[in-house]
Formats: C-alpha cells, structure tokens, sequence
C-alpha cells in the first residue's frame, strides 16, 4: 500500500481530480463524521465492485484526502480533515456537500 502525501506535498490539481468523481464523493461524505472506518463500512451503500472501490480509495489516499491503515487484513480509512482544511479551505466543505448530495440521489 503506497503512502499518503506529507500535508504540504497535496497538490490543488489531485485533489481536484480525486473530487471530480461522484463515487469518490460518496466515499467522503461517509468518512465525514472523522471517525475512522473499514473499507467495508465505508462502502455500504455505494454500488461499485471491490476491484473499483479499490481504485477509488488509492485515487483519495493518493491525492491526500483520507489516510489509511492497515491491520491484520483489514484497512481502516480516515478522512484527512484538518490537513485539507489547512491547505485548501473550503474545498472539503464543498466536496462533502456535493457527496451528500450526489449520495441521497442514488449516486
């Protein structure tokens, strides 16, 4: 499992591009409440295979928007809050408004 990036390695353009899709946004909205989750309890919901949640999930630790660990065989995700905040303010706001949204519309 690669790495997330140092809070000042996040780049505006990754994170644009790992918001610019609506499952990775469901998948934020349900990391919102800044508990950490199984990849398991973070997909419930979200119709999509595992294979391509995997992808999603690489596409937001990458782009520094969640951090992940790993314990046992189980991964545990966490929406990076503060550190997105601090270098974008707003942005999460907005991406996790949109989440919401695109999430009670059925995706």
């Amino acid at each position: 499992m690669s790495s997330q990036p140092d809070v000042d390695e996040i780049e505006f353009v990754a994170v644009m591009h790992a918001l610019a899709d609506p499952v990775r946004l469901q998948l934020l909205a349900a990391l919102a409440d800044d508990e950490e989750h199984s990849c398991t309890a973070a997909t419930v919901g979200i119709a999509v295979h595992k294979s391509t949640m995997s992808h999603h999930f690489r596409v937001l630790r990458e782009a520094g928007l969640i951090s992940a660990r790993q314990e046992g065989r189980t991964r545990f995700m966490r929406l990076r809050r503060d550190d997105i905040d601090s270098r974008f303010p707003g942005v999460l706001t907005a991406a996790l408004a949109a989440g919401r949204e695109t999430a009670a519309i059925g995706g």
